[in-house]
């Protein structure tokens, strides 16, 4: 007879993280100015902190939050719809609004709240949804949570997505492509110029996650706004906790869109407001971000350089994987890069895929030249030491 013991099936399963190698436990950390993290009481250069701009230490931003703070409180109250809305969101709103250039946004608690929130309320059970293999987390939850059905596409291929929409679309009620802009474990960007069309042709809709291009990316505004060709995306979900360096989400689209989840989103109706503080710190941001041509660039350069001292190919956005395959090896190489003064993380399973375990080298606007050729010194020497090719 099973044991329906709780502990008992704990114990099993991380029993079974360890022996895959796949065990992580959380470090205290407390984050300094040029990259320095204070780990243990050691300094560590980090290359794999989504803050691509730096803009959590800027001093301008820290003195929005601290304003905020002292005018209006620490906390929210409530959620939006029960005590109303801090002037403040309808300002961050705009600002988000305008940088996008779309009809309308909504904020939320988190990029992964507005996935989680957003696709089921806008497809359900009659309806399909063809999703990248490679798309976040909270993107294939949202997918599941709504019950409609799910197909996988092969990663940014185009052709796999129309076979699959020729074969399957007819079926159903709607249909919702899944997408991310930037794919936050490879770096890579999806054709969302190519989709857009294909998209049109099937009568589908669009979401595209833009979580890592927002603020690096084309003119700060994401990811499509790379594309020589005008991207047609219904749906975009954004987050405030990368490069506009505070915490929550966002989604754009039309006027319409954005009043019907206001109405049916689970997760931004029955959620707490985000605090003064935070709306304020991401107000400066956006406006940092929409006005500092120069400083949006730096992210990709910074990432372009280090792909240069490896002699890699040169990458479209400031991640930067180097795959090494196992976990066990890939652990090895971050302790040693660790114990040199570089956090640089190891990715496994399950957030990649089995046997695609990697560094995950992060690049924002305040690393240094010095500090980047280091740490390509430093990796090219264990991967030839551990015949990673």
């Amino acid at each position: 007879m099973q044991s329906n013991n709780i502990n008992t099936f704990i114990e099993k399963k991380l029993k079974e993280f360890s022996k895959k190698n796949q065990l992580r436990k959380i470090f205290n950390v407390r984050r300094f100015k040029s990259n320095v993290n204070d780990i243990n009481n050691k300094k560590k250069i980090s290359f794999s902190c989504n803050d691509y701009l730096s803009l959590s230490l800027n001093k301008e931003v820290i003195n929005a939050s601290l304003a905020a703070i002292k005018k209006y409180g620490v906390g929210a109250g409530a959620s939006r719809l029960i005590t109303g809305n801090n002037f403040l969101y309808s300002e961050l709103e705009k600002k988000i609004k305008n940088l996008k250039k779309v009809q309308g946004c909504c904020v939320f608690g988190s990029g992964f709240l507005a996935n989680i929130g957003v696709i089921p309320a806008v497809v359900d059970k009659n309806d399909l949804i063809l999703i990248d293999e490679l798309s976040h987390a909270s993107t294939f939850l949202g997918a599941k949570l709504s019950g409609a059905n799910i197909i996988k596409f092969n990663h940014n291929s185009v052709n796999d997505l129309e076979g699959k929409l020729r074969k399957y679309r007819k079926k159903y009620l709607k249909c919702l492509i899944l997408t991310e802009g930037v794919f936050s474990m490879d770096g890579d960007i999806s054709p969302q110029d190519e989709i857009s069309v294909i998209k049109k042709k099937f009568n589908a809709y669009l979401l595209v996650d833009d979580a890592h291009g927002l603020g690096v990316l084309g003119d700060g505004s994401g990811s499509s706004s790379i594309f020589k060709n005008k991207t047609h995306i219904d749906i975009y979900i954004g987050t405030l906790s990368k490069a506009v360096g505070a915490y929550g989400g966002f989604v754009c689209g039309n006027k319409k869109l954005i009043d019907f989840i206001i109405n049916r989103c689970r997760t931004q109706i029955y959620t707490t407001g985000l605090p003064p503080g935070v709306l304020a710190a991401c107000i400066k941001a956006i406006e940092i971000i929409t006005n500092e041509k120069a400083l949006i660039k730096k992210p990709l350069e910074n990432a372009i350089y280090f792909c240069s001292q490896l002699g890699l190919t040169a990458p479209l956005s400031p991640i930067v994987p180097i795959i090494i395959g196992e976990e066990k090896k890939t652990i090895k190489i971050s302790k040693i890069l660790f114990n040199k003064g570089y956090l640089v993380s190891a990715i496994r399973p399950p957030t990649v895929p089995l046997n695609s375990s990697r560094l995950r080298v992060a690049f924002n606007a305040t690393h240094t030249k010095k500090q980047i050729k280091e740490l390509a010194s430093l990796i090219k020497k264990n991967l030839n030491k551990h015949n990673v090719k």
